[in-house]
């Protein structure tokens, strides 16, 4: 009988290894996938991206991309936790912004969150950005947003009535979009982002569509997560519309042949396609209830040199945060700088439920500065 149980034992002992070395071998695979689709997805990137560059150079002449690109307000970054970190938000998680900065990180969310965010930007223009999404199960988070630039009402001018003609125009550009994101393990999460996009300036427009993909890794050492994102990848944009008619005269020399129709053609441009690529790495100093969250992005446009985001955060007792960053470090004659910010996180004890109440400073250099307001809501 003792020998029987002896023999029973050692069979049961051996399985649970057996199986434990098949849990810790699918790991492996797991995260060894993970890294390997990340890398993939990364050249695929680089490789879009020398495509558009290419494209793109091709129609200047100055050697500079600079000025080449529609829709520039989709460049303008989303939130005002991420503007006070210095847009270095690619590889943050747990924000509705990161739609925007890699539609990812919503895969990690634990609820629903609703985010508002509004800039007076420069010239007396207004941008402001509205975005939902909920994690569906462990798998699946979905949400939606939408982005609204614009100026008020502006007098018509023309030569000769400077003071204007007694017309009013509006311009505005907007862009609206549906997010997925998965969380493939664990530990890797992807992310797509499809969005129309339209500009319009009195009674002329223009109109595109365009994807971000996104890609987040949570390393095996604690705290520290890398993330990638390419946004903006889509149809090039071409004006149209009846400010665009007018009638010429195309021989003025001879009489009979006026009052010709003709409608402008404008050119087309490309999108303000953009590469980046992030690392974060948290550090939780348990001893005053508090953390520190520093970030780096490494951003390559196709309209720009390659530069780099710098940012942190200092939260306090999950309450209050403390923000700073360095927006376009490394780029020739930037008009990106320093960024402050704080943030208030207003939630009852026991509850799931959170007010977040952010503000960010941004300095543009001679453009002087911005202020970018944003509210959270979380359940």
């Amino acid at each position: 009988m003792q020998i029987l149980n002896k023999k029973e034992s050692t069979l049961l002992f051996l399985n649970r290894i057996h199986k434990l070395s098949d849990n810790f071998n699918s790991k492996i695979i797991i995260h060894f996938l993970s890294i390997l689709i990340f890398i993939l997805l990364f050249a695929s990137t680089n490789k879009i991206m020398a495509q558009k560059d290419g494209s793109v150079s091709g129609s200047g002449s100055s050697g500079t991309n600079v000025g080449t690109t529609a829709a520039a307000f989709l460049e303008i970054g989303v939130g005002a936790r991420a503007q006070a970190m210095g847009g270095a938000f690619t590889a943050i998680t747990q924000d509705a912004t990161t739609m925007y900065w890699n539609t990812a990180g919503i895969g990690r969310l634990s609820g629903f969150e609703a985010t508002f965010s509004h800039i007076d930007w420069i010239l007396d223009t207004n941008y402001d950005y509205f975005g939902i999404a909920t994690s569906i199960n462990e798998m699946f988070s979905v949400g939606a947003n939408v982005t609204i630039f614009g100026v008020g009402e502006q007098p018509v001018r023309t030569v000769q009535l400077v003071d204007g003609t007694g017309e009013f125009y509006t311009a505005q550009d907007v862009a609206i979009g549906v997010s997925l994101a998965l969380n493939l393990t664990d530990r890797f999460s992807f992310g797509i982002n499809a969005k129309f996009i339209n500009q319009r300036i009195w009674h002329s427009s223009a109109t595109g569509f365009a994807i971000d993909v996104g890609a987040i890794y949570l390393t095996q050492f604690k705290g520290l997560q890398l993330g990638f994102s390419i946004s903006n990848f889509g149809t090039d944009m071409q004006m149209s519309g009846r400010d665009l008619l007018n009638v010429v005269d195309p021989d003025v020399i001879n009489e009979g042949v006026d009052n010709i129709p003709v409608n402008y053609e404008t050119g087309s441009f490309a999108l303000p396609l953009l590469f980046r690529f992030g690392v974060s790495y948290q550090l939780i100093l348990s001893s005053i209830s508090s953390d520190i969250t520093f970030a780096v992005d490494l951003l390559k446009p196709n309209n720009d040199q390659e530069s780099v985001n710098l940012g942190m955060e200092y939260l306090i007792f999950d309450t209050f945060a403390l923000r700073a960053g360095y927006r376009s470090l490394f780029l020739d004659e930037n008009t990106g700088g320093l960024s402050l910010g704080v943030g208030l996180i207003l939630s009852p004890s026991d509850s799931q439920f959170a007010v977040i109440v952010d503000y960010a400073y941004i300095d543009l250099g001679l453009l002087n500065a911005v202020h970018n307001f944003g509210l959270n809501l979380r359940f």
